[in-house]
C-alpha cells in the first residue's frame, strides 16, 4: 500500500550519543545496535528513504523516551523543549510533503506547555504533541506529574481549541517505581510489560478522573494497539459500571460520565505501533471499530521492514481480519489525513485495491 502514515516514530537530536547507547542496552538486540544508532538521529536521509521503499508516504516523528518528561528541573526542561523542537522543524522542513512533527513539551507548569504546543502548531506547523507517561519533578526527580490532575485543564483547553491530538507514550520506571517494581524484573522493562502499565494507568486515569467529560473533544492517542487496555475492556467496564460507579455515588465522590467504551469510541486512537499482529488487530477493531485505528511502525525500535513485511507482505489476510479493502485504506492512511486534516503529501491519493 503507497501513501500510509507513520505516527509513533522516534528520534534523538544530534549530540546525544551516549544516551542513545543507553537506550539502546535496554531496547536493542545487540546484534542491531550499530543500525539503531545510526538511524535514531537522521530524520531526513535514512528514514526518508525507507519510507519511500516501503510505501510510506508521511512519517511524524517525535522525541524519544523519556522526552522531556524526563527532565525534573522546570526551567531546564522548558528550554530544552524550545530546543529541540526547533532542531526537529529544521531537520523536517525541507521535506514538508513526507515529514511532520508531534511537539515535544514539558509539562511542569500546564500554561506554559499549552503555550509552546501553540507555538509549535502555529508557527512551525507541527501536528500535535508526544507526552511520556508522566513528568519527573522535584529535587530528585521523584515527584511524578499527571496529566489527569485538575490543573491541566488548562493544557487540554489549548489542545482542545487547536483541534490536534496529544500521543500518550511510554518511558522506562525510573526512581522510585524502578527500584520497587523492576530491579528484580529487569526484563520486564520495555514492550513486555512496564510500557504498557504506565500508559495505560494514566490512560485510565484521565478517563476515570473525567478529563474527557471536562474536554469532550479532545483527542488522544495511544500506541501498541491499546497499551494491553482493549483486552480487558469487558471487565473494565463490568467493574468501572457495576461496582465503582455505585461505590463512588455512595461516597459523594464524581466518577467518569460515560462507559470506557464511549471514550475508545469518541476520543481515542490506537496504533499498530510495534505490534505487528493480524489476529490482535481484528480483536481490537471488533472491539471499537477501524475508524479508531491508526498504522505506525515504532521506528527505529522496530523496523520499518519488519512492520511492512506484514502490512504488505500479508496484505491479503490482514485485509479480511479488518473487513476489507476500505478499512485496510483507513487504518493505512484515511483515519490519520482526517484525525491530523492532512492535505496532499507523497503518495497521499494512490490507488488501493
Amino acid at each position: 500500500m503507497l501513501g500510509k502514515i507513520a505516527l509513533e516514530e522516534a528520534y534523538e537530536m544530534a549530540g546525544m550519543e551516549a544516551k542513545s547507547a543507553r537506550e539502546a542496552e535496554l531496547y536493542i538486540h545487540p546484534k542491531d545496535r550499530e543500525r539503531y544508532m545510526s538511524q535514531i538521529s537522521d530524520l531526513n536521509d535514512k528514514r526518508v528513504k525507507l519510507a519511500d521503499e516501503h510505501g510510506i508516504g508521511y512519517t511524524i516523528v517525535s522525541l524519544t523516551v523519556p522526552g522531556i518528561q524526563g527532565i525534573a528541573d522546570q526551567a531546564e526542561a522548558e528550554a530544552r523543549a524550545n530546543e529541540i523542537n526547533n532542531w526537529a522543524y529544521e531537520q523536517i522542513k525541507s521535506k514538508p510533503d513526507k515529514l511532520g512533527a508531534f511537539a515535544t513539551l514539558s509539562m511542569h507548569d500546564p500554561v506554559q506547555a499549552g503555550q509552546e504546543l501553540r507555538r509549535c502548531v502555529k508557527d512551525l506547523g507541527f501536528h500535535g504533541a508526544l507526552l511520556c507517561n508522566w513528568q519527573h519533578s522535584g529535587p530528585n526527580g521523584e515527584t511524578y506529574l499527571f496529566y489527569d490532575q485538575p490543573q491541566y485543564d488548562a493544557f487540554w483547553k489549548v489542545v482542545t481549541e487547536l483541534d490536534i491530538p496529544v500521543y500518550i507514550h511510554p518511558s522506562a520506571p525510573a526512581d522510585v517505581i524502578f527500584e520497587k517494581l523492576y530491579l528484580q524484573r529487569k526484563y520486564l522493562i520495555g514492550p513486555p510489560l512496564s510500557f504498557a502499565n504506565a500508559v495505560s494507568l494514566h490512560l485510565m486515569g484521565m478517563i476515570t478522573n473525567g478529563v474527557f467529560d471536562r474536554h469532550p473533544k479532545l483527542k488522544i492517542i495511544v500506541g501498541h494497539l491499546g497499551e494491553h487496555i482493549p483486552f480487558d475492556f469487558w471487565r473494565i467496564n463490568h467493574w468501572l459500571e457495576d461496582v465503582e460507579r455505585p461505590i463512588a455515588k455512595a461516597q459523594g465522590n464524581v466518577m467518569c460520565e460515560k462507559t470506557i467504551y464511549h471514550y475508545f469510541k469518541t476520543n481515542i486512537w490506537v496504533t499498530t505501533s510495534g505490534h505487528f499482529s493480524t489476529a490482535t488487530l481484528q480483536y481490537v477493531i471488533n472491539e471499537i471499530g477501524a475508524d479508531r485505528v491508526l498504522f505506525s511502525v515504532d521506528y527505529p525500535y522496530e523496523t520499518i521492514e519488519n512492520c511492512c513485511a506484514w502490512w504488505d507482505g500479508e496484505a491479503d489476510a490482514v485485509k479480511k481480519a479488518v473487513g476489507g479493502v476500505e478499512n485496510y485504506k483507513k487504518i493505512g492512511r484515511e483515519n490519520a489525513k482526517a484525525l491530523l486534516k492532512l492535505g496532499k503529501y507523497h503518495d497521499s491519493e494512490a490507488p488501493v485495491s
